[in-house]
C-alpha cells in the first residue's frame, strides 16, 4: 500500500513537472556510438508509433583504436570525431530532447573517454550518456520487443556489439534476465586473429575465451528458459546472410552453418581469400572474432537456430525516447521499484520532495540561472527540468542507505545509486544522482569538486539538504513559514524563517547556523 502511494505520488511529481516541457515531438533520432560503427537513426513519431525517417552509419572500429594502456588513439578519435561532424549536420535544429545519444563498450572501458566525451559533444550539440552494460542489453531488448508479434513464451535474444556481448531473456515487452559479457567481434578480432589471419588452434583459443566468459549466465539463463532465440546488430545479420545466400540456411543462424563456415575460413586461411556470396568487405576485419563468439554461444546455450532481428541498440534508444516524450519515463519506474526494494518511508521521502521542490522552485522562479551557453530559452526549460526531476529522484532515495546502517547513511544510499544497474539511467546521471544524495548531509568537501562547480547542482544540494533538515522531526512542515532566494550570481542565498517558529525551536535554530557555517566553508553564502 505504501509503494502504491508512492507510485501515485511520483506520477504526480512527474505530470506537474511535464507542464514544463515540450509538446511531443513529431521526430526523434538516436545516436549509437559502438564499438565498431556509429549509427544515427532518424522516425516520425505518428499516433505514438515510429516510422524510420533517416539513418546513417560510419565504420569506426573505436574498439579497435583503444590501446593496451585503455586510451582511445589519437588516429581513432579523429576519425570517430569527423563522423560526428556528418551526424551533427542531419541533426542540426532538432530539440536537445528529442534527440538522444548512447556511447556502449569501447566508451565504458577508456581512460581518456571523458575529454572524448566533451568534444564529441561540443561537435554534436547533444549530450552523451556512457551506458552500462545491463542498461545497453535492457535497451537492445526493447528495440527487438517492438520488431516481434507478440508471444506469450520467453524470448533470447543475443547481440554480439563490437566490444561487449548482451544476453536478455524477456517476455513481450519486458526484459526478465539481462547480462552484458565483455567479449565483442572487434576485441576478440584484434586478440585471436591479427591481421585477420586465422587457423584451427586461434580459433579454438578464441571460443574457448567465449566459452569462459559464458560460464558466468549459462546457469541462470537455462533455468529462465526461452522458446526462440533472435540475434540482432551487424554480427548476426552478417552471419545470417552469409548463411543464407550460400545455401546453408533458409532464413536463421543454424550450428550446422556455423560449422561449416568455420571449416571453410579455417581452410582459406582469412575471409579475405573466403570467395563466399554474403561476405561483405566493411565486415571482414571482424567476421572471424563474431563467429567464434556465436559458435560458442550456440554451444554453451545448447542452440539449434537462431532468427535474426532486424531492430538493434539504436531502436531501443528511440522507442525508450518515444515513451519518455509521452511521459512515461522507464526511470520512473526504477526510482518506484528502488523504493520498494529498499523499504523507504515514503511519507518522509513526500515530506522531504515538497520542501525541496518549493524551494527549487521559488528560486528558479525569482532568479533563472542561465548557463546554457546558448541561453536559449528551449535549452534553459528543458535543463531546469531535468535538474528539478533529478532533485524529485533525490528526495525519493535518499534514504535507502538507511536499510544497511543508520550511521552514515547517505554514504550507503550514495554507494547503492552509484554502482547499482538503475534501468533507464545512464553513468553520468547516476554518477550525479549520487553525488546529489551524498551530499544531502555532513561535510561539502566530500562531493566531487567539478559537481560543486556548476551552480544548478549547488542549487539543488541547498534545496536537498534544506528539506532533510527541516524535515528532522518527521512531521508535516507549513511551507510558508521559510523562503529561499537567490542573488544572481549563484553564490549566495537566503533563507528567511519566521522568527517566532525559529525561537521555538532551537535545535533547529542551531543546525541552520552549522549549515550556514558549512556552505561558507565552500565559498558559498547562506544567510539565515
Amino acid at each position: 500500500m505504501a509503494c502504491d502511494i508512492l507510485a501515485k505520488t511520483i506520477t504526480a511529481h512527474k505530470v506537474n513537472n511535464n507542464l514544463t516541457t515540450n509538446m511531443p515531438h513529431h521526430t526523434l533520432a538516436a545516436v549509437d556510438l559502438g564499438s565498431n560503427s556509429f549509427h544515427l537513426q532518424i522516425a516520425r513519431v505518428v499516433d505514438h508509433q515510429l516510422y524510420p525517417l533517416d539513418n546513417l552509419k560510419e565504420t569506426i572500429r573505436l574498439g579497435a583504436g583503444v590501446t593496451p594502456e585503455k586510451q582511445i588513439d589519437a588516429a581513432t578519435a579523429e576519425r570517430a570525431l569527423n563522423a560526428l561532424r556528418l551526424f551533427a549536420e542531419r541533426l542540426r535544429g532538432l530539440p536537445k530532447d528529442a534527440v538522444r545519444v548512447v556511447g556502449t563498450n569501447a566508451l565504458r572501458i577508456a581512460k581518456n573517454a571523458g575529454s572524448f566525451v566533451r568534444e564529441a559533444e561540443s561537435i554534436l550539440g547533444y549530450p552523451i550518456e556512457v551506458i552500462a552494460g545491463r542498461e545497453e542489453a535492457r535497451l537492445i531488448y526493447v528495440g527487438v520487443a517492438h520488431s516481434l508479434p507478440p508471444a506469450n513464451h520467453n524470448r533470447l535474444v543475443v547481440d554480439i556489439g563490437g566490444g561487449s556481448t548482451e544476453f536478455i531473456i524477456g517476455h513481450r515487452m519486458k526484459p526478465k534476465l539481462v547480462d552484458s559479457l565483455y567479449m565483442g567481434c572487434v576485441s576478440f578480432s584484434e586478440r585471436y586473429f591479427p591481421g585477420g589471419k586465422l587457423d584451427r588452434k586461434s580459433f579454438k583459443e578464441a571460443e574457448y575465451a567465449a566459452a569462459r566468459e559464458l560460464e558466468s549466465i549459462t546457469t541462470p539463463f537455462r533455468k529462465e528458459g526461452w522458446r526462440e532465440a533472435f540475434g540482432s546488430s551487424g554480427t548476426a545479420k552478417a552471419l545470417g546472410i552469409i548463411l543464407v545466400e550460400n545455401g546453408q540456411s533458409k532464413e536463421t543462424i543454424t550450428r550446422d552453418g556455423l560449422a561449416w563456415l568455420k571449416e571453410k575460413a579455417i581452410k582459406a586461411g582469412d575471409f579475405k581469400s573466403l570467395d563466399l556470396p554474403g561476405v561483405k568487405g566493411d565486415r571482414i576485419p571482424v567476421l572471424p572474432g563474431g563467429l567464434a563468439i556465436m559458435t560458442a554461444v550456440f554451444e554453451e546455450l545448447n542452440l539449434k537456430e537462431m532468427s535474426i532481428a532486424d531492430t538493434a541498440l539504436r531502436d531501443g534508444v528511440l522507442y525508450d525516447l518515444l515513451g519518455r516524450t509521452f511521459h512515461a519515463d522507464i526511470r520512473d519506474a526504477t526510482v518506484t521499484q528502488f523504493a520498494k526494494r529498499y523499504h523507504i518511508d515514503q511519507a518522509q521521502a513526500v515530506r522531504v520532495e515538497a520542501s525541496a521542490l518549493r524551494f527549487f522552485d521559488a528560486i528558479d522562479n525569482e532568479n533563472p540561472l542561465q548557463t546554457d551557453e546558448k541561453n536559449d530559452a528551449e535549452t534553459i526549460k528543458e535543463r531546469r527540468f531535468q535538474h528539478r526531476q533529478t532533485l524529485g529522484w533525490a528526495c525519493h532515495l535518499h534514504e535507502i542507505g538507511i536499510s544497511i546502517a543508520q550511521a552514515g547513511f547517505h554514504k550507503h544510499s550514495a554507494y547503492i545509486i552509484g554502482n547499482a544497474d538503475m534501468p533507464g539511467f545512464s553513468k553520468r546521471e547516476q554518477a550525479a544522482l549520487a553525488a546529489l544524495i551524498l551530499a544531502q548531509r555532513g561535510k561539502l568537501s566530500k562531493v566531487n569538486p567539478e559537481f560543486m562547480q556548476d551552480p544548478l547542482f549547488v542549487s539543488r544540494v541547498l534545496c536537498l539538504r534544506l528539506a532533510v533538515l527541516l524535515s528532522r522531526s518527521r512531521r508535516n512542515l507549513n511551507g510558508k513559514l521559510f523562503n529561499l532566494s537567490r542573488h544572481v550570481s549563484g553564490r549566495k542565498f537566503s533563507l528567511d524563517v519566521e522568527s517566532d517558529w525559529l525561537t521555538r525551536n532551537d535545535l533547529t535554530a542551531y543546525e541552520l547556523k552549522q549549515e550556514a557555517a558549512e556552505w561558507n566553508n565552500v565559498g558559498i553564502e547562506v544567510l539565515i
